[in-house]
């Protein structure tokens, strides 16, 4: 398999890149990148049969990385593999026409096994994010919604507002869900938007008069 690497980060490109080297039967990669226009030329030159691509570039978005790479070679396969464990970047990547969202803790063999799939056709997700989609996926079937959904906040954000609530700071927030912080600060900008307001006690004070949770 003929893979190309696009993250701005230069480390994690090298990392990623000696992580694959350790499968040379499987895959090769053919190159890196930085930022949308080099995704592009590398697509087009160096003919990649998969691209991995990170979420959030320096200065795009991983999801017009992703557009524009089908638009101009519509056979690569697109499969992200980032920080960001939240389903509303799964939904989104997979809008964009993406065969996969993997996060940063899938190792070598994993990873591999992964990339074969999406060779073969299949979409790929990240096992653990999978199960948080599927198990809201069977409450939403049953007609259960977690608090805050109809306030369009998603599971996770739910999460996020709940520890909020009792009290916790961010990096408690990060270690009692086994995420970033970057990833709470995400949720927390997300679930700010969609209570209309602007900080911490503000959100808190929304969940209590909402009765989110008692």
């Amino acid at each position: 398999m003929r893979v190309l690497l696009v993250d701005d980060h230069e480390i994690v490109c090298v990392g990623l890149a000696a992580v694959l080297s350790r499968f040379p039967d499987q895959v090769e990669v053919v190159g890196s990148a930085g930022e949308l226009s080099e995704a592009i030329q590398a697509v087009l030159t160096l003919a990649p049969e998969i691209v991995l691509c990170d979420m959030r570039l320096r200065s795009t978005s991983g999801l017009d990385v992703c557009t524009e790479i089908l638009r101009v070679a519509p056979a690569v396969k697109v499969v992200f593999m980032t920080v960001y464990d939240d389903e509303q970047y799964l939904y989104q990547a997979l809008r964009a026409g993406a065969s996969g969202y993997l996060t940063k803790r899938t190792d070598g063999p994993e990873l591999v096994r992964h990339l074969e799939n999406v060779h073969a056709g299949e979409i790929v997700i990240d096992p653990l994010l999978a199960g948080r989609v599927a198990t809201a996926a069977a409450h939403l079937a049953s007609g259960e919604f977690w608090p805050g959904a109809r306030l369009g906040l998603t599971q996770r954000e739910s999460e996020v507002l709940a520890l909020l609530v009792a009290g916790l700071s961010n990096r408690g927030i990060a270690t009692r869900l086994v995420v970033s912080d970057d990833t709470v600060k995400t949720h927390l900008r997300g679930l700010y938007r969609k209570l209309d307001v602007n900080d911490r006690a503000a959100a808190v004070a929304a969940a209590l008069r909402e009765g989110l949770f008692h």
